[in-house]
């Protein structure tokens, strides 16, 4: 299998077309073989005394070996999915998880780091390497390794049960998104969606041999019943099937039910945490992140809550009385939607579906690659010939001084077998080679817009516009550093609750003038987007800003509490009524079950760490204000922005990058203007 395994092989690019499921265990089982031998043999002759070179490099070496033969396979799972690959995947899951516990719980390698980091050659290494090897040894106190023996067998269990539960969840989301659909025959039924939706609903109908419309609950598809779709009933069909996802309630209740899994993965991570000695998960969850304690955290969120409540209640009763002003005088969840969007049409005479036609992909991104151009001295060009893993994806470079410094992958169009949502993640890390030569990074970029349609490009809303910037922004981070140690290069060793700054703060150019003469143009015509709907798309900007950002901390509210619980009784479906209780203006129906396809928290990285949004858009918001005073497109306060935060990776604490660049810590003030949630009196 060696011989012929891609995944074995060295390469450039991943070779995506040759790659099967049946390579994949046998490919990470010898992978994870070889690293154990070396590793094993390094710690049984040490050298004199351990130094970078003789310790981290070969590890290192390991690291970029196993990540040369997962991230593919890792990457296909998430947008080719099948039930070969789902199943070779899950496979490995517990074998990775294994040798990472073990790797974590290896004295001999902990005493290395140790002799290391209270040697002499310590104080020769430059500051990302020292921030390495603190945060290793950090690390290794959060793998278990002070515990007994018996403790750290029961560590492995639960990180290898949680890898599994976690990915039993994803699987059950987009199980649970394909399951249901609903085929109309009479186009009456879909008055009021647009010729775009009804277009992509006709292309599901043809695609699954019928005829028709199919509506499905992939989110590009539900989004457009939501918002547009004049049949209450229609609406309260499709809201209902899609908020009892992976339920026990609903159309499909009790098909794909994540409500076990949560309970033993609450359980778990309690446990876990409980272990290494903190009180509860979200006390183990901040061991590595920006905020310095759990009361910081849900301070933090209370008082934005408190500041934006005032702001969505009014927000709520306007909504209500322009409903009723139209016949509805009941409003619930799945009016929601559509209301919003005739009242917005109503207050500004704009709507996502009129701004369409000037955002073609293209165009968007050529503008989007203008402004980092400007901004950060570099260029971007789109490579023709690669191996692909579905004919949408697509691949570029980023030039500085005539040298390629990076690439990226984009797959942008929701198909089946994808999994939706948007994401940003490394294909490879920048690293200096022991030969001397530099390994450049690649990154991936994920979406799930609709495709071209007919001979029309494919045409974005605002608000994908604004998703693809972020993913972007991630991006960049990834591809801007300089930092050659691939545990502190790109996103690599950043506090999560930071990581989202480059991404969020990428975002604003969407809302800037400047910015948006570039992004936009009719996709006939080429003509710039007018400036009446420019000032009524600007004057929509905080559209119901209140009601948003409640629901944000909803969301993380809810995610922190869940982890910080002091009663584990309470369960998930409790504390979220708890929080809603707390938070929300309007609460939507009993048989709602949000959290079962809440995988950022339950499948993703962001258990107890949901907060990271609005924390970090704190952070990005005051780091924008700066071009504010400045210039958007100030090409010297660019280069400030690239050299203080993205360049620098992992390799200092966030505040400190953040102080650099901003002369001073962040403030909340930022925020609340973009958002619009300063009272005009004040």
């Amino acid at each position: 299998m060696t011989m012929s395994n891609p995944l074995l092989q060295s390469y450039d690019l991943p070779p995506f077309s040759q790659i099967r499921a049946e390579h994949v265990k046998p490919a990470i089982e010898q992978v994870l073989a070889d690293n154990r031998a070396r590793l094993q043999s390094l710690l049984d002759s040490p050298p004199p005394s351990w130094t970078w070179d003789n310790l981290i490099v070969p590890l290192d070496d390991m690291g970029e070996r196993l990540s040369r033969a997962w991230s593919p396979a890792s990457h296909l799972n998430a947008v080719m999915n099948s039930p070969e690959l789902r199943d070779a995947y899950n496979e490995c899951l517990p074998l990775l998880s294994q040798f990472y516990t073990e790797l974590g719980q290896n004295q001999a390698l902990f005493q290395a780091y140790s002799q290391l980091a209270e040697g002499e050659a310590f104080s020769a290494l430059d500051e990302a390497q020292q921030t390495i090897i603190r945060h290793a040894l950090r690390d290794f106190r959060l793998s278990g390794i002070a515990l007994p023996e018996t403790q750290q067998k029961r560590y492995g269990e639960l990180q290898m049960r949680l890898s599994e539960l976690q990915s039993r969840f994803s699987n059950q989301v987009l199980d649970a998104t394909q399951a249901w659909t609903k085929l109309i025959t009479d186009a009456a039924g879909l008055d009021g969606l647009p010729e775009s939706a009804l277009a992509q609903a006709r292309q599901a109908a043809e695609a699954s041999g019928q005829d028709g419309w199919l509506i499905t609950l992939e989110f590009p598809s539900y989004y457009a019943v939501m918002t547009y779709a004049h049949d209450r009933a229609l609406r309260e069909e499709v809201y209902t099937a899609y908020s009892t996802r992976a339920s026990d309630q609903g159309p499909r209740a009790g098909e794909h039910d994540n409500g076990p899994l949560i309970d033993e993965i609450l359980a778990l991570r309690h446990e876990l945490a409980e272990l290494l000695g903190f009180a509860n998960y979200a006390e183990l969850s901040l061991a590595t992140k920006m905020a310095d304690s759990t009361d910081q955290v849900v301070g933090f969120l209370r008082d934005l809550g408190q500041r934006s409540r005032g702001f969505a209640e009014q927000d709520l009763a306007a909504l209500r009385a322009f409903a009723a002003e139209r016949g509805c005088s009941e409003l619930q969840s799945w009016d929601v939607g559509y209301y919003s969007e005739q009242l917005r049409q109503h207050r500004y005479a704009i709507s996502q579906e009129e701004l369409k036609p000037y955002f073609p992909i293209n165009r968007v991104l050529q503008g989007m690659f203008a402004i980092v151009e400007r901004l950060y001295g570099i260029q971007l060009r789109e490579v023709a010939e690669f191996e692909r893993w579905h004919a949408d994806a697509r691949l570029f470079e980023v030039i500085e001084q005539g040298q390629v410094i990076g690439r990226f992958f984009l797959d942008l169009y929701a198909r089946s077998n994808k999994r939706g949502g948007a994401w940003m993640d490394g294909c490879r890390d920048r690293r200096q080679m022991p030969g001397g030569e530099l390994q450049k990074p690649i990154a991936y970029l994920v979406c799930n817009f609709n495709p071209a349609i007919g001979d029309k490009p494919a045409l974005l809303t605002h608000d994908e516009v604004t998703t693809l910037f972020h993913e972007f922004g991630h991006g960049l981070h990834h591809l801007l550093t300089r930092v050659d140690y691939p545990a502190a290069s790109g996103i690599n060793g950043v506090a999560w609750d930071a990581v989202e700054l480059p991404s969020q703060f990428m975002e604003n150019w969407c809302w800037e003038p400047e910015g948006l003469a570039l992004i936009s143009g009719h996709y006939q015509t080429g003509e710039a987007l007018p400036q009446d709907m420019l000032d009524k798309m600007l004057a929509a900007r905080n559209f119901q800003s209140g009601l948003g950002m409640l629901r944000q901390i909803e969301f993380s509210l809810f995610d922190f509490l869940l982890h910080r619980r002091d009663q584990p009784e309470l369960n998930a479906q409790a504390v979220l009524e708890q929080v809603r209780a707390e938070i929300s203006v309007f609460p939507p129906p009993a048989f709602n079950r949000f959290q079962n396809g809440f995988s950022h928290i339950f499948a993703g990285g962001y258990a107890a760490g949901y907060y990271s949004y609005k924390w970090a858009e704190v952070l990005s918001a005051d780091a924008f204000s700066r071009f504010e005073e400045e210039g958007v497109l100030n090409a010297e306060t660019g280069r400030a922005f690239r050299e203080q935060i993205l360049a620098k990776g992992g390799s200092r604490e966030p505040m400190a990058l953040f102080v650099a660049f901003r002369g001073r810590e962040p403030s909340i003030d930022a925020l609340l203007r973009h958002s619009g949630l300063i009272s005009e009196a004040a």
